[in-house]
């Protein structure tokens, strides 16, 4: 982090992040009753400007976790953004920087439930570089397995439920790995431990269906787009054994902490010539023209701060 943060909005209003605090008895600390975002803004040094990427997007996805999580806040998705966009105003950032609204449980009260409880609202961010260094990852399949959706859903980002996500990453750089691929419960691959995933076989791109017990990705959605219109690709839903895996031409994954990431080794077998593949080096480099407002077409998926 080259630039500390300094604000927080909190409680309805912006504050310095020092006040941005709360009690050792609030039901989300205990419980994990709450649910979040990841967003990125990313600074374009020609324009001098921070361009958030698919805020909006971000914001609606937080609404319907809410939804499916009992919990409501008193903003709308445009307030919700335009509350974003003061705070990094406040801030004055000028390198890419991550964004995480948080929605929680905030009564100090011993309780595990999700009904007759106060929802609060915080919003935070702060300077942020990649989220796996170097340009590609060497990864591993955990042992652990992804939570199902009968049990705790995946696509409303809990917060609860990022215990499962951290074992996984746990694990894998225990072992000497960048990342973890975690399988569903019957054996399919889901997603990485906190982004989705594609494989390339032939010159298709294959990844889990929503049904997988993966994130509803928006980077996902992105990459899905570009694949068919900048590559003229073939991308195809559905389950993927785990020995495809190895079996792959190319492999990578994707989401907003990640971006795109190609990989070049699963447990210890070279993906592929054991290289960053074409398919994946052009959409690395859409990506990152694309989220930095250099791309006139996708211009309507930054906002400028």
């Amino acid at each position: 982090m080259s630039t500390p943060n300094r604000f927080a909005f909190f409680n309805g209003e912006i504050v310095p992040i020092e006040q941005a605090r709360v009690s050792v008895m609030t039901n989300g600390l205990n419980y994990g009753t709450g649910c979040f975002e990841g967003i990125r803004a990313y600074w374009n040094a020609e324009e001098e400007q921070l361009l958030v990427f698919q805020l909006q997007a971000h914001m609606e996805r937080l609404k319907r976790s809410c939804k499916i999580l009992y919990m409501d806040i008193p903003y709308s998705v445009d307030e919700l953004c335009q509350i974003t966009l003061d705070l990094l105003r406040c801030e004055g950032f000028q390198e890419d920087t991550y964004i995480r609204p948080l929605v929680y449980k905030s009564d100090p009260a011993i309780a595990v439930q999700m009904n007759n409880l106060t929802d609060s609202f915080t919003l935070f961010a702060l300077p942020f570089g990649q989220y796996i260094a170097g340009s590609a990852a060497r990864v591993c399949v955990s042992s652990w397995r992804r939570i199902e959706d009968n049990v705790i859903p995946a696509r409303a980002k809990p917060t609860g439920a990022y215990i499962n996500t951290a074992l996984a990453k746990t694990e894998a750089l225990l072992n000497g790995y960048d990342e973890a691929i975690v399988l569903s419960a019957d054996g399919q691959v889901s997603e990485a431990s906190s982004a989705n995933l594609f494989i390339v076989r032939n010159g298709t791109l294959i990844t889990p269906p929503v049904t997988s017990d993966i994130l509803e990705g928006i980077t996902r959605q992105v990459v899905v787009e570009l694949a068919r219109t900048e590559l003229s690709a073939t991308v195809v839903e559905r389950s993927i054994d785990r020995t495809e895996l190895y079996l792959a031409d190319e492999v990578f994954f994707c989401g907003t902490g990640v971006e795109v990431k190609p990989i070049i080794e699963i447990d210890r077998r070279p993906v592929g010539n054991g290289v960053i593949g074409p398919i994946s080096a052009r959409l690395v480099q859409h990506y990152s023209d694309i989220v930095r407002g250099r791309n006139a077409r996708y211009r309507h998926w930054c906002t400028v701060v």
